[in-house]
Parts: structure tokens; C-alpha cells; sequence
């Protein structure tokens, strides 16, 4: 897609969240499967009236099938006519349309420079884990993994912290042909909830494909005692896949937030992220998680 804008268009941002249970990931697929991406394009077409026209998104965050978001971000350029004439009654038609696992909470024109994708500058994530005896509560158990051991919670956070920083995580990452494995995460912590829920957080600029989920499989083996506490920082530098790594279930990891930097600073944020993700390395790094 263009860096920028085309003349007579508007960009519009979107903030979302989805429920990613009965979806195939963000990103629409051949077969019919069904996307989140594809759900929105759908409602957007028959909502403005735009026939044949497909409106395409672009999202901050990938994210693969299962996986759920709170704080998902997309953009959209529209005709300018089609923005001006539907923009007041937009929100309202898209939640009377769009499946009940999908709420768009606003959309709003977004100012010069702005790119949900390349502009952003990091996504966050966590991940849910209940550990108690007798399992997770019914009404949490599309959002909570159980785990049949019981969780040292200070021992996973001392696993976590030992992994932030720039590195290459090809041991915590489903390889892609010519893709960087180099990431820099920016804060990864793990805490227990005053209702025993184990929240694994972890924020980053991007995140390879399955990285999270392979990480969180690795602090859940720290925390119920099969490995130790340095267990996870070696196999991050011994720089190839465990086996002992698994990738955990994906309905315990949600997108919680994606932060841009002010209005002013998001050209020069996106160029660095084009220039960087692109030229550099000549592979996006927003893969999903």
C-alpha cells in the first residue's frame, strides 16, 4: 500500500476490539475462513454503499487465530465525499451490522502521518493463566489457559525480566524465509491478580510470529518448577528451538494497547519503521504473536 494518502481520500482510524474465538486471525485468507479484517471490509462495504468497493484496513497488530484484542488499531482510506457523508452515523451502523464478537469504539480522522501500522511504537500483550486445583471459572475460560501446577509467580517475573532488551529470538520464533528475528522488548513481568488469575505481560516494538505465546510457554515450566529460573535466558542465547518450548494455547493472549507517539512525531515514527522493517532487514517486524 502507499506511504501516504492519496489525493481526494481521508485516512480514518479505527479502535477496536474482538473476541477471537470463532476467528481464522486478523488477516483475511483464501477458503472462506473468517477474519476479523474480512468482517470489518464487509460491514464497512455494505454500510457506505460502496457495491463491489472493498475499503482495506491495515491494522497495528496481526493476530493469529484465537487470539483476542481490547486495544486493536486499524486505519482506512476512504473517499473523501463517502467520509463526509457517512462519518456521522458511521460508529452507529457498524455496531447495528458487525458481529456481536467485534465492537469498533470510534473512528476518527486520523492527523498527517499517521500509519495503526508503521507508526506505532510499541504493542502490548498479556497473557492469562489460572492455576487453581479445580480450573478456571466457566465465564472466563475463553480468555484464561489452565495450567495443572501450581505457579511460583516471583520466579516467572525474575524468568521474564532476564529477556527484556534487544535480541535475536529465533528460539522463541516460528521462522519466516528472510525475516529478522531480532526484536526489542521493552517491559515483560508477571504478576497474580487478587483473584488468583496469573497475568504474564510483556510490551514490545513488534513481535515475531508465535513469539509471546513461545515465551510464555517457557516462564510456565519456570514457574511450576521443571525448570529454572535461568532455564529461559538460555535457550534465548543458545539461539535455536527447544523442544522443551512449547506455544501455548492462544485464547489466554489479548492485544491490550498500542501506543503513537504526538501528532507531530508520527511521520518521522513511521519513516524509521518503514526504513528500518523494510530497507534494513527487507521484512516487516509487526508479525503477530
Amino acid at each position: 500500500m502507499s506511504d501516504e494518502v492519496l489525493p481526494g481520500r481521508v485516512r480514518v482510524r479505527l479502535d477496536l476490539s474482538y473476541d477471537g474465538t470463532d476467528f481464522s486471525g486478523w488477516a483475511k485468507q483464501a477458503g472462506g475462513r473468517r477474519t476479523v479484517q474480512g468482517e470489518i471490509e464487509d460491514a464497512l462495504r455494505t454500510v457506505t454503499r460502496s457495491g463491489d468497493t472493498t475499503h482495506e484496513l491495515t491494522v497495528a497488530g496481526r493476530t493469529d487465530a484465537g487470539v483476542h484484542a481490547r486495544g486493536q488499531v486499524a486505519h482506512v482510506d476512504l473517499p473523501a465525499g463517502l467520509w463526509a457523508e457517512h462519518r456521522e452515523k458511521l460508529l452507529r451502523r457498524l455496531a447495528g451490522r458487525l458481529p456481536k464478537d467485534i465492537r469498533v469504539w470510534a473512528l476518527t480522522e486520523a492527523p498527517a502521518g499517521f500509519d495503526a501500522r508503521f507508526a506505532a511504537l510499541w504493542r502490548r500483550y498479556v497473557y492469562r493463566v489460572g492455576d487453581r486445583p479445580g480450573g478456571v471459572d466457566p465465564l472466563l475460560r475463553g480468555h484464561v489457559l489452565w495450567h495443572d501446577w501450581a505457579l511460583d509467580v516471583a520466579v516467572m517475573d525474575a524468568a521474564a525480566k532476564s529477556l527484556i532488551g534487544e535480541h535475536d529470538f529465533a528460539a522463541y520464533a516460528k521462522r519466516r524465509e528472510g525475516a529478522t528475528t531480532v526484536r526489542e522488548i521493552l517491559a515483560f513481568g508477571v504478576r497474580r491478580r487478587t483473584d488468583g488469575i496469573v497475568e504474564i505481560e510483556v510490551r514490545a516494538d513488534a513481535f515475531c510470529h508465535n513469539q509471546v505465546r513461545s515465551m510464555v510457554g517457557a516462564l510456565l515450566f519456570v514457574g511450576d518448577g521443571h525448570r529454572g529460573v535461568e532455564w529461559p535466558r538460555k535457550v534465548l542465547d543458545a539461539g535455536v528451538r527447544d523442544s522443551a518450548v512449547h506455544v501455548v494455547r492462544p485464547h489466554g493472549l489479548t492485544l491490550e494497547e498500542v501506543a503513537y507517539p504526538a501528532d507531530e512525531l508520527l511521520a518521522e515514527r513511521q519513516s524509521q519503521a518503514r526504513r528500518v522493517r523494510g530497507v534494513v532487514h527487507g521484512v516487516s517486524r509487526t508479525g503477530s504473536s
